[in-house]
């Protein structure tokens, strides 16, 4: 048990390292470096993107890849949206003041430029399995793109077993304590449902998990955002205010009132930026290893659709989570995480901690399905793809092993291994940008001209 503690504490230590200042900046200054790059493609193209996302959403069985754009999209929303949009914005307001959610929101907009880039390296640098389904990622785009194998099979390792702290054991223990917290059932019962559930979808492998996110994460979104929406109706003349108190507490964070101990405004800034990553995981570079799964010919279409993950996940989710807090009162109640949150739904709708706790179910469930994938990806780029079907089989038993563990070291190797993911990510996205940049022109340039082609023959764009 010593040793434990002794363990524990170390990794915390490397832990807040890797996700120190320096870390933070450079995540935040990567995603400012490619909005300059890209000129604010983010803006100036997000009403198209989220056109392609989730209006055109055809079925391009004639292109390369496995599952559709909205598909990969809700597969990498599915392990976006999870703890961080009920946990992690109350976390940050909890310790850094509303100003916190500010700050969230400009890592969110910067962050959508980062999650742009990676989806176009993504596309761009995939290659198909010996089972003839797309493979990508980081580990992808830093061997081929950069040259730089060694890099890519350090992100392939930290990703690999990453996946089973952040994206398969805390989601488990997190769903096995907020069950029994609410309905009073045994985390062995929990366990073993999310076990059971987990291996109904990912055995059947990419094409089974895009299906079922495809289906289910709408569903889940749409729920939980009904119940904030709810409470934000009925505050509806308060919003603006709301919106204010944040942005002036952003640069003048309060004093310590009621449970709230007071916040300085690095502290709040510090908040903000850490659960704003932590929340759309833009940089980590997780996601792209579900956008080069995607069917499409053109990097840039993909990029498009992927980078409205930031935006649905920390601009519209983490932001009703945020002023249902401010709102209704509770932000300086002294709770903090997921009870925080609990708290303020119970406060503005009967039965809101139901809603809490079923969408945290809901979203943890998620997340478990995306980062199998994910985990898997990394382990075939190490091992080859017989090690997929193995390590499927353990990811799935972790399942039920995480629900009933106590996970104060899970966490801190698991926070450790996701620096460790971002590093190798955020070197190959600063030196590969004039690779995106070159991608983005030509597609732009193709479009236009495919318009104006349109616009001088009308019958041939009806058709």
């Amino acid at each position: 048990m010593e040793l434990l503690t002794l363990i524990d504490g170390i990794v915390g230590k490397i832990g807040a390292f890797a996700w120190g200042p320096p870390m933070l900046i450079l995540l935040v200054g990567t995603g400012f470096w490619l909005t300059y790059s890209l000129r604010g493609l983010q803006f100036r193209k997000l009403w198209y993107a989220l056109y392609l996302a989730l209006v055109k959403r055809k079925e391009e069985t004639d292109e390369p890849g496995d599952i559709t754009h909205f598909q990969a999209l809700m597969t990498a929303l599915s392990a976006t949206v999870g703890t961080g949009n009920i946990a992690g914005v109350a976390t940050a307001i909890a310790i850094g003041g509303p100003g916190a959610m500010f700050w969230m929101w400009i890592t969110g907009l910067v962050g959508m430029a980062t999650k742009y880039a990676e989806a176009v390296l993504a596309v761009k640098y995939r290659v198909v399995d010996e089972h003839g389904e797309m493979s990508g990622g980081p580990m992808y785009y830093i061997s081929k793109g950069l040259k730089m194998p060694w890099l890519g099979t350090i992100f392939a390792i930290c990703a690999s077993f990453a996946a089973f702290g952040i994206g398969n054991m805390v989601q488990s223990n997190s769903v096995a304590d907020a069950v029994e917290a609410t309905y009073h059932i045994s985390p062995f019962i929990t366990g073993g449902i999310l076990m059971v559930c987990t291996a109904a979808v990912i055995l059947g492998g990419i094409k089974k998990i895009g299906q079922v996110t495809g289906f289910f994460v709408p569903i889940m979104i749409v729920f939980y955002m009904a119940g904030a929406a709810y409470i934000i109706i009925t505050h509806i003349t308060e919003v603006p205010s709301a919106i204010l108190f944040i942005i002036e507490q952003a640069f003048n964070p309060s004093a310590a009132v009621g449970g709230f101990a007071g916040a300085s405004i690095m502290l709040c800034i510090r908040m903000g930026v850490a659960r704003g990553v932590f929340s759309n995981e833009s940089g980590l570079g997780s996601a792209p290893i579900a956008a080069a799964a995607a069917q499409t010919k053109s990097p840039v279409t993909q990029a498009l659709v992927s980078m409205t993950q930031t935006f649905i996940d920390t601009l519209i989710v983490c932001t009703m989570t945020g002023l249902v807090l401010i709102l209704t009162g509770t932000w300086s109640s002294g709770a903090t995480g997921a009870e925080l949150t609990t708290v303020a739904f119970a406060a503005g709708i009967p039965g809101g901690a139901h809603i809490v706790t079923i969408g945290l179910v809901l979203f943890a469930y998620s997340t478990i399905l995306g980062w199998c994938y994910y985990g898997e990806k990394s382990i075939e780029y190490l091992l080859g793809i017989k090690a997929v079907l193995p390590y499927r089989l353990v990811f799935i038993c972790f399942v039920g092993v995480g629900a009933v563990s106590k996970l104060s070291l899970v966490w801190n190797i698991s926070d450790t291994l996701n620096g460790l993911m971002a590093l190798p990510n955020l070197i190959g996205l600063l030196m590969l940008t004039p690779v995106v940049v070159a991608e983005t022109k030509k597609y732009f340039a193709a479009k236009s001209s495919a318009d104006k082609a349109d616009n001088m023959n009308p019958s041939d764009s009806v058709s």
